[in-house]
């Protein structure tokens, strides 16, 4: 192509295009992630502000017994566990960015797999937008002292923050995984400090303490319906080891590193959890713990008083990175579903000179974005709260059609089979039970909502109804970002 062309094409951006895509060599994501990343992104994205605010909900419904709170704990991280070695088999076999979305429509199929991304498109900003808020409120509240701070301040800061995270992410993918390495580490020697705290005081034998555990059970034993819940409650504050999955383009030695990193992670916080939730009891109560507004903080005002100051910066911190992470996995499940052709195509495109998903990152913030203007519709996404663990279900669903249907398929990890059924069972208990328990109109408007994905799976997925005036704006729009479609027709790789 010679300046002549050039000057002839000024006006064709996609053949500008194609030649900056050719400069810049075959354009993909880059394996820039390690074991060590992948850690701190599964860590960070199990670990938010609930252990250290309100770990109240298990105990709470275990009827103030001891025991059972800290069996259900327990039981909730090993289901965890299993969950998590469900998706390892599938990242290590399969290892596309995207997540559950890109195991589903392997195994099940494109329908089921866009009603996915249809509802997290929805759900999942919103939860990153309540991070936000939150994060937010604990950073400004001790400006203000026993005042509420405004509502507009938190707003723009909370705006700030989505966007900053959001421009870093779609800038570099190294120094996103290096913040989300940094606040991890912060956040986990804050959980370091309760546990580390609980047991020199366990250890020190303080009576009061000791007999609350040596009568663990003594209180009223809870029902089946209370012990589910408490469950529910338990497995939720688990949420987020499926994290890695969305990540496995991206992984070093997939194959190797992602069994290693869920191995290493997931049964980390499981110890961590059950360490701070003993500490909490060995110097509160059962009933101070229920009552407590953050029970991290009543917690430092009884044994580190001084510097009790550390508690609410460490949620500010544990927040942010949880939102980070959560921020990272949703840009890359925009971007696998974009190449699926679920999405506009412009979603699937790289920037030309960092290989990030740019227009993915920028797509998901924007909707975080929405969502914080009028914070009320956050509280309808609770009701979404169901489609998290039916994906979940249909994800393991889809391990054991492709172990029967791809006998033959590269798996470099195997999970005990029995695990998938166990996971798909627990899945669909976990569907049923809010709804059968307290059922509400609300949730009838979830099931519509997804069932609303048909009326634009049909006309543009397919029978891929195409307007040609898009195929303009897109164009622009690849000059102004400088993003080029993924997998580009030169050699090489992009640097």
């Amino acid at each position: 192509v010679t300046d002549e062309d050039l000057t002839k094409h000024t006006g064709d951006c996609c053949l500008l295009l194609s030649i900056l895509c050719i400069e810049k060599a075959k354009m993909q994501l880059k394996r820039n992630i390690g074991y060590f990343d992948g850690v701190s992104f599964i860590i960070g994205s199990i670990v938010g502000a609930g252990i250290f605010v309100s770990p109240t909900g298990v105990l709470k419904h275990s009827l103030l017994n001891i025991g059972v709170a800290l069996i259900i704990w327990t039981a909730s991280g090993l289901v965890s566990l299993m969950g998590s070695l469900c998706y390892a088999e599938l990242g290590t076999s399969l290892p596309f960015s995207g997540g559950e979305y890109s195991h589903i429509k392997r195994g099940l199929g494109s329908l089921p797999a866009f009603v996915f991304i249809w509802t997290s498109t929805f759900t999942k900003p919103a939860s990153n937008a309540a991070r936000a808020l939150l994060f937010a409120e604990y950073a400004t509240q001790p400006f203000y002292g026993i005042c509420p701070a405004p509502e507009v301040l938190k707003k723009c800061l909370a705006l700030a923050v989505l966007w900053s995270l959001g421009i870093l992410n779609g800038r570099s993918v190294k120094m996103a995984a290096w913040v989300q390495t940094v606040f991890t580490l912060l956040k986990m020697m804050a959980l370091s400090v309760i546990a580390i705290g609980g047991i020199v005081l366990l250890v020190g034998k303080r009576k009061e303490s000791l007999a609350r555990f040596e009568d663990a059970f003594s209180s009223e034993i809870p029902n089946v319906s209370q012990v589910a819940e408490a469950f529910f409650q338990g497995l939720y504050a688990y949420g987020g080891w499926w994290s890695l999955n969305y990540m496995a383009e991206e992984m070093k030695n997939p194959s190797r590193n992602i069994p290693l990193t869920v191995m290493t992670a997931v049964p980390a916080v499981i110890i961590f959890y059950l360490l701070v939730n003993i500490s909490y009891l060995t110097v509160l109560t059962p009933k101070e713990i229920v009552s407590s507004v953050a029970v991290a903080v009543t917690w430092a005002d009884r044994v580190i008083p001084s510097v009790a100051w550390i508690i609410p910066l460490s949620v500010a911190v544990s927040i942010f990175g949880a939102l980070n992470s959560s921020m990272f996995t949703l840009g890359r499940l925009s971007y696998a579903g974009s190449q699926s052709g679920h999405l506009p195509v412009l979603i699937s495109m790289l920037n030309v000179h960092s290989c990030t998903p740019a227009p993915a990152m920028i797509f998901s913030t924007t909707i975080a974005s929405i969502f914080i203007i009028p914070s009320d519709l956050i509280t309808l996404t609770n009701y979404f709260g169901f489609s998290a663990w039916l994906m979940i279900g249909l994800t393991c669903a889809s391990l054991i059609v492709l172990r029967y249907r791809e006998p033959h398929l590269h798996r470099p990890y195997k999970v005990f089979l029995p695990v998938p059924f166990v996971m798909v069972a627990v899945s669909f208990f976990l569907v049923l039970a809010p709804i059968v328990w307290s059922p509400n109109l609300q949730y009838v408007y979830a099931f519509l909502f997804m069932l609303g994905s048909l009326i634009v799976y049909l006309p543009f997925i397919h029978f891929k109804l195409h307007f040609a005036f898009l195929d303009k704006i897109t164009c622009h729009l690849q000059l102004l970002l400088e993003v080029c479609p993924a997998d580009g027709s030169a050699e090489g790789k992009c640097e």
